[in-house]
């Protein structure tokens, strides 16, 4: 929803945002947050390296006994315990959320523990969390170095004209002493020599929020690829979700077409079977009337059949199976109220599946636009782009559509996920709207 300028939440920021970003950046929250994280880094570095260390150390060398393998498997429990605080520190400070890595026992598996231990010491992501253990002390030595040295020499050097008459008033030197030989040294304290002291050090601090920066994208990479779940874990529980989705699909599905049959087709089947037997009943006795019946029972048998035809194209229409994608959609787009334009740039076909979820995406959001959009015009786009299908169905109606939970919206956004597919709404109040979607070719 548009807002009033004087209302809008970032209006506030423009004046701080007239100043070129390098000017903003020694000043910015941000590059503070992150200055105290790689601060931090060193103190928790030599615990942690430090737990790592002796603990795996101890672990291996008692291998040959019975306590090598629950020190090793508790060795991992606390690496996995420092990855907590770790994320959360990361959290903090970096802005960087990080999702955890999975139990070590998943629901189903055996417990007890032999099982715990076994399951501990097979888990990637506990040796990537001790691994991190162990590589961050050199690198947080190394950053804490860097920060200090720039950012502290920065502002010291920045603010030198502020505070160099300290040094002739409290010592027996006219100004900060670059070097010496014992009896002569190079003193700042002339006006040119305290401008150029006050210069070096503003290059300083406008150079220390980018090497900040550049150091803390490094640990977000550190934390995101050693604390985190790995890809692979990602991945299936992206599958899980997805194949519940998938299920979830069909189900719906096949309960539409189920009531679709039993209050549609099926109980004017009944209805027709019934008028039937009275004509026949009747054939004898009232030809007329039996006449009569015979032919209100031809018209419900063609009503019938033209139900049992839209419940079959609603599976999968024939014009799709037989003509492929582009005829599908003009025959689709012919039957909606709103006038639309479609074009279809396509030199092959995608697999079936894939043409049949691109078929009903735009069927329903062509029955969007009939519903709710107000549109005097519509558009479909069809055109396959490297390895993917691309959809964009436009309007010109009233916009304000969206994917929030509860809308067919965000159930279209889902059923797309579900085969690595994408759902993008573009829809400002007033209109106009854009609707893309992108599903894999897999021809």
């Amino acid at each position: 929803m548009a807002t009033a300028y004087g209302s809008d939440p970032h209006s506030a920021e423009l004046g701080s945002h007239r100043l070129p970003a390098g000017l903003r950046a020694p000043f910015e929250a941000r590059t503070w947050r992150e200055l105290c994280h790689l601060l931090l880094n060193l103190p928790i570095a030599l615990l942690t390296f430090t737990y790592a260390i002796v603990m795996f150390s101890l672990g291996v060398g008692l291998l040959v006994t019975f306590l090598g393998v629950p020190i090793l498997a508790l060795t991992l429990l606390g690496a996995r315990g420092l990855g907590v605080v770790e994320r959360g520190r990361a959290r903090l400070l970096l802005r960087h959320d990080v999702a955890a890595p999975a139990p070590v026992l998943r629901p189903g598996d055996k417990h007890g523990a032999f099982a715990w231990m076994g399951a501990m010491l097979k888990s990637g992501d506990s040796w990537r969390q001790l691994l991190y253990a162990v590589l961050l002390f050199p690198w947080s030595l190394c950053t804490f170095i860097i920060s200090v040295v720039v950012t502290v020499n920065g502002w010291v050097l920045l603010t030198y004209p502020l505070w160099h008459w300290t040094i002739p008033r409290y010592s027996d030197q006219p100004g900060m002493q670059l070097w010496s030989d014992g009896d002569n040294g190079f003193y700042l304290d002339t006006a040119f020599e305290l401008a150029f002291t006050c210069a070096v050090g503003a290059a300083f601090v406008l150079t220390a929020p980018w090497m900040i920066r550049g150091m803390a994208f490094v640990d977000r990479l550190m934390v995101s690829g050693l604390l985190g779940p790995s890809q692979l874990a990602s991945r299936v529980t992206e599958l899980e979700s997805d194949r519940g989705v998938v299920v979830d699909t069909a189900a719906a599905d096949l309960r539409r077409i189920e009531r679709d049959l039993h209050d549609g087709a099926q109980a004017r089947l009944v209805a027709l079977a019934m008028d039937l037997g009275l004509a026949k009943e009747k054939l004898t006795e009232d030809p007329e009337a039996a006449a009569k019946m015979v032919d209100e029972a031809h018209g419900e048998v063609k009503i019938a059949l033209q139900e049992l035809r839209d419940l079959a194209r609603g599976i999968h229409p024939a014009i799709l199976t037989d003509r492929g994608l582009g005829p599908a959609l003009s025959a689709l787009a012919a039957r909606c109220t709103v006038p639309v334009k479609v074009l279809v740039d396509l030199t092959a076909r995608p697999a079936p599946a894939i043409e049949g979820i691109a078929y009903f995406t735009v069927s329903e959001l062509l029955q969007n636009i009939s519903k709710h959009s107000q549109a005097r015009t519509a558009g479909v786009d069809v055109w396959r782009a490297d390895t993917r299908l691309m959809l964009q169905v436009t309007d010109d109606g009233k916009g304000g559509a969206d994917t929030s939970a509860g809308s067919g919206l965000a159930g279209l956004a889902e059923r797309l996920d579900a085969v690595d597919g994408l759902l993008v709404v573009d829809s400002p109040v007033g209109g106009p709207t854009t609707v893309t979607a992108e599903l894999p070719w897999r021809g």
